[in-house]
Formats: structure tokens, sequence, C-alpha cells
């Protein structure tokens, strides 16, 4: 009854030899191969084993094995047997300790062997006899187990059929009971659960099946397959269903199926791949078969294919499959699919085959991830336009000095249309084996609408967009309005990739304008950057970034700008009181009025507007406080006035009254800001200097640049007129818990 290859790993439970009545279990020690098959039943009670009778270290505890009888021939349905508790001894056999149960599903003199393979660690095991027989009626239960990673019902023969992961069934009733496993089988499904970068066997069942966020979490990550790595094709990876080349799959995770059963055992089983029909739009799968000239990539899995059955040899094998996402969290996707193997068996060819063992692999579709200004940048986007020749070199000079590299968009590209902040946002998505930039392109579509689609994505540049192409789109639907905040902990709670801002109304009306609920929808789903919801539609564009900017910092490690009437009422009044009130603003600025200090201090209308502008920023200052986590000492006020101006609908909306300063391009430690030709006091700008006093302490590079008549002018500023791709976080987003 010894088995190389196999002492100290197995214990056989085996049918009695020549029996006919009174049938029982035999069990062979794997170290001395010791076996009950000389025993006698002992009644009706089963047969009793003692520790004595085992010369390599059965162990049973307080109390010997008892395992129950039938003197029919077989076990009524759910029988019994004694509670056990399996572990392993110094022996490598098994010690019975503790409770487990095992249930008998049916059994006959003609039934063949089952095998118990030896668990990975001592923990806790539980084990139902997968025996056929010629009885009618059978029924079956889950297993109760205890085991760590494991839950009651996860699998018919022990918890475990692999050391990659278990396999489970649904409890059913036998009116046939099958032969479900002969000599020893394991099917395996692996994948990066881990999230290592590298496919390995897993232990634990249930860290495949379910998916956890987390320092400790479980679970594969998929990677939305949207660049456009054949430079000759019109779509996105994910729109076609081929492969270019293997470097196309690093943008895949990798599934492996390991196989390991008898050489028929295919003869009266099938192996399907499987996702839910729910799922099947959501990802695609491919096989790789390798022949000595190429690789070829066939398509198993994908929309309107949610199973495959695939046609498998018997012995030992494995098959590579790899899996790309096709669609990134929504409204109504939440991220998750479970790719699922299922083994089909069947007793006689015209019944149908019953749903023996499954195996589940649960992935998560990466999140887009937005980059905050404190991001380390890597790249400038610009657009050249008629009359901003000047702008354009100070962006260039600017970006030579961040490092940055300079990318411009042709006036043939741009179409007149020089907003490039309001087109595009560019983030990342991120594997544990894979990092893609992916550039969200807003649904403004104006003059640079071909931008995102032509000149950024592309080999290793992702691309996605949403929203309705159509009149329903309004100024708060560019991305101007989108910004990040930089990582905060608000009242315990970490953000470590920081917190998406929007900006909206303050209520619904007629009147009033919100982003696109497409757009905001796709930015709730991403959950790794919970949204903030700001006021910004008292402004005349009705962007977030008319108000507000984030600097890098050391300490916390940024603060907050916002624009600040008061502090600019404030500087003015110092001015005047030390006998500057004759300085004019707009100082340099040609075919444009000049305003002198005093002037705009006794202006009383336009006071009270920026009365009004500054109620409305001290809103989202409380804001931003609450939902960031910030007090006052993180926030530095940056002087600006206002003015009001009625819109197409004959609301009054607000307007900087000279170039906006807090709307700069953030690039590591130097920063572009437009220029404010504010009032200047012995030889300098008043505005500048201020500005100046308040950053450079932090170890910041004021720049001011002139964008009076090309973008001021157009109610717009240098950030307006720019976008920025930074480094990713280090932070892997999976880590966290959102």
């Amino acid at each position: 009854m010894r088995e190389e290859g196999l002492r100290n790993k197995h214990v056989f439970l085996a049918t009695p030899f020549g029996q006919s009545r009174g049938t029982f279990i035999a069990m062979i020690c794997p170290r001395c191969s010791h076996s009950t098959r000389n025993e006698e039943p002992d009644g009706d009670r089963g047969i009793t084993l003692s520790p004595t009778q085992c010369r390599g270290g059965w162990s049973w505890g307080q109390r010997p094995l008892s395992l129950a009888r039938c003197p029919g021939g077989g076990f009524p349905p759910n029988i019994p047997l004694r509670r056990l508790g399996i572990s392993l001894n110094p022996w490598g056999c098994l010690d019975m300790q503790g409770l487990v149960g095992i249930r008998v599903m049916g059994w006959s003199p003609q039934s063949r062997t089952g095998v118990l393979r030896r668990p990975r660690s001592a923990v806790s095991i539980a084990v139902r006899l997968l025996l056929g027989g010629h009885g009618g009626g059978w029924g079956s239960e889950p297993v109760s187990s205890e085991g760590e990673g494991e839950k009651p019902g996860d699998s018919l023969l022990g918890n475990r059929l692999s050391t990659g992961a278990g396999l489970r069934a649904p409890p059913r009733t036998l009116t046939n009971p099958l032969l479900l496993l002969a000599g020893i089988s394991e099917i395996t499904l692996s994948a990066d659960i881990t999230r290592t970068g590298q496919v390995k066997p897993t232990r634990a069942t249930k860290n495949q099946r379910t998916w956890t966020w987390g320092p400790r979490g479980q679970g594969a990550i998929l990677l939305v397959n949207c660049d456009k790595d054949n430079p000759q094709s019109s779509t996105l990876d994910y729109e076609d269903d081929e492969v270019l080349d293997s470097k196309e799959l690093e943008d895949m995770s990798l599934v492996t199926l390991s196989t390991k059963t008898p050489r028929d055992f295919f003869s009266t089983h099938q192996l399907v791949l499987h996702v839910a029909k729910s799922e099947m739009d959501k990802v695609r799968v491919f096989r790789v078969h390798r022949d000595k000239q190429r690789s070829r990539y066939k398509v198993v899995l994908g929309p309107q294919q949610p199973s495959h059955a695939l046609e498998l040899p018997g012995g030992q094998h494995s098959v590579d499959f790899h899996v790309e996402g096709l669609a990134f969290p929504d409204a109504s996707f939440s991220g998750l699919v479970s790719l699922t193997v299922s083994l089909l068996g069947a007793s006689k060819p015209e019944f149908p085959k019953a749903l023996v063992f499954q195996d589940s692999v649960a992935f998560r579709v990466a999140p887009w991830i937005m980059t905050p200004n404190t991001q380390p940048p890597e790249e400038v986007y610009v657009c050249r336009v008629l009359e901003n020749e000047d702008f354009l070199k100070s962006v260039s000079a600017l970006a030579k000095k961040a490092k940055c590299k300079l990318t411009v968009c042709s006036e043939e590209e741009n179409q007149d249309d020089q907003w490039m902040q309001d087109e595009m946002e560019v983030g990342y998505i991120q594997a544990p084996h894979k990092m893609l930039p992916v550039v969200f392109d807003s649904p403004r579509n104006r003059g640079l609408k071909e931008f995102p689609i032509k000149c950024v994505r592309g080999p290793d540049f992702g691309y996605v967009t949403r929203g309705a192409q159509t009149e329903e789109i309004t100024d708060l639907d560019s991305f101007g309005n989108l910004e990040v905040s930089p990582p905060v902990t608000v009242a315990g709670k970490t953000y470590p990739l920081g917190r998406v801002l929007i900006g909206s109304s303050s209520y619904p009306s007629h009147e009033s304008q919100e982003m696109h609920q497409a757009l905001r929808d796709f930015l709730v789903a991403q959950q790794v950057q919970a949204p903030v919801e700001l006021y910004s539609d008292w402004l005349y564009v009705g962007h977030v970034d008319e108000f507000m900017t984030f600097v890098p910092a050391h300490k916390k490690g940024f603060r907050l700008l916002l624009a600040s009437p008061r502090s600019c009422y404030k500087l003015f009044q110092e001015l005047l009181k030390e006998g500057h009130g004759e300085a004019l603003l707009f100082e340099g600025v040609t075919k444009r009025k000049r305003q002198k200090i005093k002037d705009i201090l006794s202006n009383k209308k336009l006071r009270e507007q920026n009365s009004y502008v500054e109620s409305c920023i001290d809103w989202n200052r409380e804001v931003l406080k609450r939902e960031l986590g910030l007090t006052e000492r993180d926030i530095i006020d940056i002087p600006q006035l206002f003015k009001l101006q009625q819109d197409s609908k004959g609301t009054h909306k607000a307007e900087a009254l000279f170039p906006n300063m807090v709307n700069m391009l953030v690039l590591g430690k130097h920063l572009g800001i437009p220029k404010p030709f504010g009032p200047v006091i012995h030889g300098r700008c008043c505005l500048e200097e201020k500005v100046r006093s308040l950053l450079e302490p932090l170890g910041l590079h004021c720049t001011f640049i002139d964008d009076f008549f090309s973008y001021h002018f157009l109610l717009g500023e240098v950030h307006c007129g720019t976008n920025v791709r930074r480094q990713p976080f280090a932070f892997k987003w999976w880590h966290m818990v959102p």
C-alpha cells in the first residue's frame, strides 16, 4: 500500500478489499504504511484505531479515531463521522487534535481511491470524501473549516486541491454519485494577488477570490489597455482584439492555469474559463499559442464572449492567459472583475455535465490618478498662437530652469485655441508590473480637441474621456475646473494621493452651471482621491484655478494659495499711508487706462464688488480647511482684485481686475506667475514684491510672465494656457484604504 514519492505527503483513504458488507475506510500512515486493511468492523459502531497500531507516530489526541459504518453496504445521507482535529506532527503524519467536521457524501465497495493532500502549514483542515457509489439520493453539505484564509464550504476535497488555490462547489444533491476525483489532481488559477509584479501560487484560497485594500491587502490588479502601441492604428489597443507583439502584453495582467491530472482525466472532465455576463465587456482575455516561428494570441474571453471551453491534455501542464481591462471604474462599474475556471464532469455522455470545482481570481481595474503641483514636473505643454511669442519664450525659459521637456502645440494643431489647461488633465494608472501615463480629455471639444488624441496618446501613453460631446457642455466642464490637492490627513483619515477638487454652483437654478454628471461620476468612481466640491460659479469663467492653487513647501509639504481682495486692499491702504497714493496700477501697459491707488481705494462700487468676491472665497476657504484638514498657517493670501461683469444670461460674474497671480504655473520650486503690472514703488512693482515676500521664504523662485494681452485680456492666465505632466506618486494606490 506504500507509494514511493508520496511518503510523508499523503494519507490515503481507500476502499476495503473484497468486502461486500460492513463497508469501512482503510487508512494508511505515510511514514510506516500501517493500514487498517485487516481490521474487522466492531459491530455497528464502526472501526476503532489506537495509537499503538502505528509505528510512525499517529497521535489521536485524547480519544481513538472512530469511523461510522453502515451494515447495508453504504452510508445513509449526511451521517456525520466523529468530529476530528487534523494537523501535522513532527513526523510528517497527521495529528488528530481539536475539532473539524467531516461528512460522507456517498460510499460503496465499488468506489475508488480518494486522496487527502498534506496541508502546507500546520493549520486545521477539513475533508469531504469524494467517493462514488450505486446508492441514490445522498446529499452533501459544506465542510466546516477554521484554517487561515478559508471559509465554510470552500472545498470538496480538503480545503485545497492545490498549492495555489482552493476549489469550491456549492452544496448539491447527487442522484447518481460520480467519481469526482481519481488519483491526485491539481487545478490552479494563479495571478499576482500579492502585488509584487510576479505571478506566484497562493496558499490561502480567500486571497484570490476577494480583493482587499491596504498594505496587507490581497488581490490582482488590471490596467485598462488604453494606449496606442500601433502608430498606424486609429483606435486604442483595447478597442480591437489584436495583439501587435509581445511588448503589448506588458499592458496586461498575467494569469496562469496549472493542471496536474491523470492522463485520461479530460476524457470525462472539462475546464471552462469564464467571466460573468455583466463583466464580459469590461475585460478581454488572450491565450498565447507558441511555436518555433512566432507566438500567436487568440481571444478567448471578451465582449459577447463570456466563456471558453479549454481543450487540455491530461498530465501536468500550464497555460498562460493575458488579461486587459476595457473599462475604467464608473457609476455602473465598481472596477471589480472575477476570472473563473470551472471543472465539469459527467458519469455518462448523455447526462449534462455537472459542476465539480471552481477557482476564481478577483481583479480590480486600476483607477485614473491625478498629480498635484507638489509632484515633480516632467513635461510642459503650451500652444503657439498669434501674438504669444513672448509668452512662449518665457514659458520655455522656465521649463528649462525646471529641467522639463517642453511640447509646443502648433497653430495648425490648436486652431487658435490656446487654453491647454482646459482641454486635458494628465494623470496615470498603475499596476505592480507597469506604470502608464493617461491623458483625460475634457468634453469641451474646441480647437484643441484633436491634440490629446493625435499628439499625446500613443505607445505607453493612455487616453480616456467622459461627458456628452454636445451643447450640454458648459464652462465648468473644462479642466481648469479640475484640480487636486497634495496628500492630506483629515480628522485622522489619510488621503495619501490627495483629493480631487471641482467647482460648481451654490445651488441649482436656471442660471447656474454644474460639472457634467458623467465627469463627476467618473471622478468619484476612482475612489482613491475622494472629490471635494467647491463653489466656483460666481466667477465669469467658473474655474477653481481662478482663486486657488498649491505650491510645494517645507514642513507640511505644501501651502494653499488663495486670491484675496482683503489682502490687496490692506496692501494698498498701507501704501496710501506711506504717501504712495498717486502710484499707478497698469504702469507700463499700453492702451490701458491707469488707475491710482487712492482712486481704487475710494471706488465704492469696486469695493462692494470685491467684498462679495471675498465672501465667495471665504466660503471655499472654510470648505478647504474642513475637507483637507488645513489651518490658517497652511494658507497664504495672494493680493488680488476682481470686478463684476454681466454674462450672456445677465448674471453678474467676477473676473480679475489685473492679471490673476494665483493662476500660476508651478514647476517644482520655479513659479511662473502672471505679471500683475501693479503700482511701482521705488522702481519695483508693489504686488510682485509682496508675493515674493510671501513665497521666497519657502524656497520658491518667482518669475513674473507677461500674459496681459495674450491671455489675461481673454479671461485667462498662465495656468490656463499651460499644462504639465508630473511624476507619479511613489505611494502605491492599493496600499490605501478609501
